[in-house]
């Protein structure tokens, strides 16, 4: 006799889940009347179109065209002016498109988000979306075919193409764009690594290696590693900002090592010294980089940072730490979102490293446990826990403790978001784009600054809506289409073009 079926009828599921409803709106009606105040973001609307009409969508978007080329447009003098310094490789007798023209193309390519340049030369040729971007940038008076573009970033110096794309950034600095984000006065940058892209061909010198596989199908595979410098600010606003390839001939020959992310840091954080010499930076590091020549490096540069400190890593420190905190406790307990959160620290910690322990630095260590409710999937309570820490360059006390926390060094996610958008959601980051490591870095550059051109469009005020109803993907699609469509009239777009554009975040 076969045993009775335990699996729940269609009624106990709908039964359940409508439970599991209703204990969440308990649940958030418990935490409104404690003062909790969510954080999670509106979710996107899931309803038909907002246009009744033809004439309601055509004026919808035009509008959202106009100001996301006006917000190019903006910066484009600048930007042309500097790339039109850069030195032209190219046989002055076979020159058909003008450099600045050629990387405009290319940078219009990330931030309409093709996926490839056999998809850009067969979209963007089409004749209808020619003649648009004539109309949105005169500068263009032929569209070049992606692989001329290759040709030239293959090439091309590509210093003064990342020189572009700081002195972008500088420029909103300077126009205080990000004041109101800032972490104790400072710019919070995380610094992170990614794999780019990987595979069984050796096509570049410059690739790294590794043996994967197992015994029998082990094999040698090559790939790119990148670490990443990205602005990384509390409200979700994330720009990026350099790039260090890893390289194999970089890494210490003597002891036959390749490149890896410690060694690519003190090339990037030399970098990053030298185009911002008197810029305040608060540094959000991972564990990685909690070690004494990087926390000793920040102290040489003046930077601020606040470094993931895991269970095993800086014994002495951890020891200390729990001596100094039974003795003399430093607690702040607080609610944050949804979270309630027990804060601990201790400033002022001796931390010997190098030859014989010669070399000595002060830190401070705090310590964050959290707990929260929620739902699980049998419509009961579920307590969950978790715990964080941090070493930080600057002493830790009630008032600064959730600033550098909460709205700094828990945003290092920041940059991992970023790094999961450029890879999943349009921008292709783990795409060649061109086997040639020049022109490989040269695509990689051109996505990372039209991904800071999304991202403001993102948070500006004048496109705040238009993101909120459609997506950022669906935003970018609406515009794109937009483009390739016989929506746009030319007379309404050049008025509308003429307009001012100022730049406000949200």
């Amino acid at each position: 006799m076969s045993k009775p079926c335990r699996r729940p009828t269609r009624v106990a599921i709908k039964k359940l889940r409508s439970e599991k409803k209703r204990q969440e709106k308990v649940l958030n009606a418990k935490r409104r009347a404690m003062g909790f105040v969510p954080t999670a973001p509106a979710p996107l609307p899931n309803s038909c179109s907002p246009f009744a009409t033809i004439a309601e969508e055509q004026a919808a978007r035009e509008d959202a065209v106009s100001k996301q080329m006006r917000l190019l447009r903006k910066e484009l003098p600048a930007l042309l002016a500097q790339l039109e310094q850069i030195p032209d490789p190219r046989d002055p007798k076979k020159r058909r498109h003008k450099l600045t023209v050629l990387l405009l193309y290319g940078l219009l390519m990330f931030v309409f988000q093709f996926a490839s340049r056999r998809e850009t030369n067969r979209e963007i040729s089409r004749p209808q979306f020619m003649t648009t971007l004539q109309l949105l940038f005169p500068e263009i008076d032929a569209l070049p075919h992606a692989d001329t573009l290759f040709r030239l970033l293959r090439d091309i110096d590509l210093e003064h193409l990342e020189q572009a794309h700081v002195d972008l950034v500088k420029r909103l600095i300077r126009g205080k764009s990000f004041r109101r984000y800032l972490i104790d006065h400072c710019y919070p940058i995380a610094i992170d690594g990614s794999q780019k892209l990987a595979g069984d061909t050796l096509w570049a010198e410059e690739l790294l290696q590794r043996t994967v596989g197992k015994e029998e199908t082990r094999h040698t595979q090559y790939f790119v590693y990148v670490l990443e410098a990205s602005l990384a600010f509390h409200n979700g606003l994330v720009i990026p900002l350099l790039s260090e390839f890893l390289e194999h001939a970089l890494g210490d020959s003597e002891a036959e090592k390749q490149d890896c992310e410690l060694r690519a840091f003190v090339r990037l954080s030399e970098r990053l010294k030298t185009l911002f010499p008197r810029l305040p930076i608060l540094l959000l590091l991972d564990g990685l980089y909690a070690n004494g020549p990087v926390m000793q490096r920040c102290h040489a540069n003046h930077w601020q940072f606040m470094i993931v400190l895991k269970d095993k890593d800086l014994p002495s420190v951890w020891q200390e730490f729990n001596a100094l905190q039974a003795l003399q406790p430093q607690t702040l307990p607080q609610t944050w979102g949804k979270r309630r959160q027990h804060f601990s620290w201790v400033n002022d910690i001796d931390y010997a490293f190098g030859p014989n322990g010669r070399q000595h630095l002060k830190l401070h260590v705090v310590v964050c446990e959290e707990s929260w409710e929620r739902i699980d999937e049998q419509a009961r309570t579920v307590t969950e826990t978790s715990r964080h820490a941090w070493l930080s360059s600057q002493p830790l006390n009630p008032e600064n403790v959730h600033e550098r926390c909460n709205l700094g060094a828990r945003h290092r996610w920041g940059i991992e978001a970023g790094f999961l958008v450029e890879k999943h959601q349009g921008y292709h980051y783990e795409h060649a784009f061109a086997l040639d490591w020049n022109a490989m870095r040269g695509y990689h550059l051109l996505m990372r600054l039209a991904h800071v051109f999304n991202t403001l469009a993102r948070f500006t005020r004048q496109l705040r809506s238009l993101y909120q109803e459609f997506g950022v993907r669906g935003a970018i699609a609406f515009i794109r289409n937009s483009c390739a469509a016989p929506w746009l009239d030319p007379a309404r777009m050049r008025v509308l073009l003429a307009e001012p554009f100022l730049l406000q975040l949200e």
